[in-house]
């Protein structure tokens, strides 16, 4: 069990002066503690169970303060790829040596390199980089990985206008989308616009052009693919009339190749292929923000592999642990780009090599038991279970997915608030997105059995609050 020190201070005179001394006791922090004590310094409102980090297995997750047990489809927010305690990273000693090596020193990766790192970059460049991206920046955080990636196309784009005669910087706007989620930091306050205000509210922000999001309504009927061909024409006579309006100075077009926190959303490969189009006309880049949708779970490595559409840089974390950017040749456009000129994309840490250490373990891990054909097929199973589901609880409209990346409305904010809070009572976790989405972001390794469980825990709650 973890332990904590606290100080049980007495006065005592030393050299005829009063002093403090501290007396260091150890006490041991039981589950019932660990709320009290959080919330003397934070926000404790997160989910009301205390993690057994060593009993919980898979997606089974147990709770320390009721033994409860619980089937994990939330993943930690998408960023579990193999879930807890797999037994091929506890019974490796040698992954085990190197991750305590990684632990017990944080390394400043930017400028000192080891072999731990070196490893790590190999397997990620044989798992799960494109050969058409071969460019490479870690940092912790999603969001800062997409400030990175708007920071390569900031420099891309300058320097190419300052080639045309410009004589000022042009080149620092971002067109984005209806409904994005690309982080809390200071350049990606700009493009995030959920239904949730509190999360850009009263922050400062840059006025960059926003755009529809032309978002897929299913079942896929004729009349709801038409509607959505409309949407996107109307978006990209949008995007057009901004690149017109701003000429020369939209650095890049950025989405997320299924908008996550915004409701899962899908899109069209035809209008993605749109969208690489307007950048190559245009002279933008387009960066797909992956931090979700990358490492397997929609059934390919990275999302835009499925829907056929290479953009020029993507951003990634979650299930990655570390996050960064990957961004092609097309960057050699601009002889001194950020990749070869030192200082304009780094960092203190340059990720982190624990995290660096623990993903080269879930690589080999992915590859070796075919996790990203599981999430294929298991994923599949999945959507046609939800769709059953809908059959039969009408309430349960707009089921949707790809890969384990799967969701279904319900009737108001209210109703999905109710059944998110129910499905914890029965013994399953889920995530809300959008207005009133339900959304599953379970583990790789998940069964077609544990889908099954799961969504009986699932359907008692929708049961529950439809009464």
């Amino acid at each position: 069990m973890f332990r904590f020190s606290y100080f049980a201070k007495n006065n005592v005179v030393e050299n005829g002066r009063e002093c403090l001394m501290e007396h260091v006791t150890m006490q041991q922090i039981t589950p019932e503690m660990v709320r009290p004590i959080l919330a003397r310094h934070l926000l404790t409102d997160g989910l009301p169970i205390v993690l057994d980090m060593e009993r919980s297995q898979g997606v089974h997750l147990y709770d320390q303060l009721t033994g409860r047990e619980l089937i994990d489809f939330f993943g930690f927010f998408a960023s579990s790829a193999v879930g807890m305690n797999h037994p091929k990273m506890l019974g490796d000693e040698d992954f085990k040596k190197r991750l305590m090596e990684a632990a017990l020193n944080k390394v400043t990766n930017s400028d000192i390199y080891t072999v731990h790192m070196a490893r790590f970059v190999q397997t990620f460049e044989r798992v799960g980089i494109p050969d058409y991206l071969p460019y490479a920046f870690f940092i912790d955080g999603g969001a800062l990985a997409v400030e990175n990636a708007l920071k390569a196309a900031f420099d891309w784009k300058v320097r190419k206008n300052f080639r045309k005669g410009y004589r000022r910087e042009v080149g620092h706007r971002v067109l984005h989308f209806d409904q994005a989620f690309h982080g809390r930091t200071g350049y990606t306050l700009s493009l995030t616009n959920t239904f949730d205000p509190r999360k850009t509210q009263y922050f400062p922000k840059f006025d960059w052009p926003r755009v529809i999001n032309p978002k897929l309504t299913f079942p896929l009927t004729e009349e709801n693919l038409e509607r959505t061909i409309e949407l996107e024409q109307l978006a990209i006579r949008q995007a057009k009339q901004y690149f017109y309006e701003y000429k020369d100075d939209i650095a890049c077009i950025i989405i997320e190749p299924i908008q996550a926190e915004g409701g899962d959303n899908h899109f069209r490969p035809e209008f993605l292929k749109a969208l690489r189009e307007l950048a190559d006309e245009n002279d933008a880049l387009l960066i797909f923000d992956e931090v979700q949708t990358g490492v397997g779970i929609t059934g390919a490595f990275w999302a835009h592999q499925v829907l056929g559409v290479q953009p020029d840089i993507i951003a990634f974390g979650k299930k990655t642990q570390v996050c960064g950017i990957l961004a092609g040749r097309r960057l050699d456009e601009v002889e001194d780009n950020v990749f070869h000129v030192s200082s304009r994309l780094n960092s203190t840490w340059g990720g982190n090599l624990a995290d660096m250490v623990r993903f080269d373990r879930i690589l080999e891990i992915i590859e070796e038991d075919r996790l990203v054909e599981n999430a294929a097929r298991v994923g599949a199973y999945l959507l046609r279970r939800l769709e059953e589901m809908a059959e039969a609880l009408p309430f349960m409209t707009n089921v949707r997915g790809r890969g384990l990346m799967c969701a279904f409305d319900l009737p108001t904010p209210a109703f999905r608030d109710a059944v998110r809070q129910r499905s914890l009572e029965e013994g399953v976790l889920v995530l809300g997105c959008g207005e009133r989405s339900i959304r599953f972001r379970p583990p790789l390794i998940i069964t077609e059995a544990e889908i099954d469980e799961g969504l009986r825990r699932l359907r008692r709650a929708l049961e529950y609050v439809a009464r």
